[in-house]
């Protein structure tokens, strides 16, 4: 019985505090499981249509979850009665008292989250290359998550979890490098293929003048 009474008052006290705690580790580790797939996948590894295709649902998959266990991680961190955020706290961008600055790190990037996330669902009303080119700010929802959970989370400084980022940060940042590299060649192969289609057009029209003048 004491034993039982000792959890729930510690649930009472900081249950909110577990919470949000473990969901804000829980949605990181999940969003940088997806942006590491969505790379990967822009770079065209293996070329089996199903691969691809179960792939593709993994990585909505955990970015839907990542979207769940974000949004768990704010109500948790607005019902917090020793942090008591208030509305504002958890939806303006800086207003929290409490690491202001990483925590406003922390609100836009469940914002764009958000956004991105859910434009999935649209991408044929937004139309496919806009849509692709949006997609891209995917990354600044890794490294501003990574920023949040540095420099405000509680149990970010553990070896454990600093294995994760380490070993996750330096793949995502090497793909990322060479998705930017791949998306100038191909704007380059594009804006070549114009110039040579241009001038093939220009030989083809003076040709025909040359040839309505004799």
């Amino acid at each position: 019985m004491i034993a039982l009474a000792s959890i729930s008052h510690v649930l009472s006290k900081y249950g909110w505090w577990i919470v949000s705690r473990s969901s804000g580790i829980v949605a990181f580790v999940l969003i940088t499981i997806s942006v590491l797939i969505g790379l990967t996948m822009a770079g065209k590894p293996v070329r089996d249509p199903q691969f691809t295709k179960n792939l593709r649902a993994v990585h909505e998959q955990t970015a839907l979850a990542g979207l769940v266990a974000i949004a768990i991680h704010g109500l948790a961190i607005l019902l917090d009665p020793w942090l008591k955020p208030g509305i504002t706290g958890v939806t303006v961008p800086f207003a929290l008292g409490v690491h202001t600055f990483w925590t406003g790190l922390g609100v836009i990037a469940g914002y764009l989250a958000m956004l991105l996330g859910l434009s999935f669902y649209l991408r044929r009303q937004i139309g496919a290359r806009l849509w692709r080119k949006a997609h891209r700010a995917t990354i600044a929802v890794y490294v501003l998550g990574l920023f949040h959970a540095l420099g405000a989370g509680s149990d970010t400084g553990s070896l454990l979890f600093l294995c994760f980022a380490t070993a996750t940060a330096v793949p995502i940042a090497i793909l990322f490098v060479y998705r930017l590299g791949a998306s100038r060649r191909s704007s380059e192969r594009r804006r070549a293929a114009t110039r040579a289609r241009t001038r093939e057009a220009g030989r083809t029209a003076y040709d025909r003048a040359v040839y309505d003048t004799v």
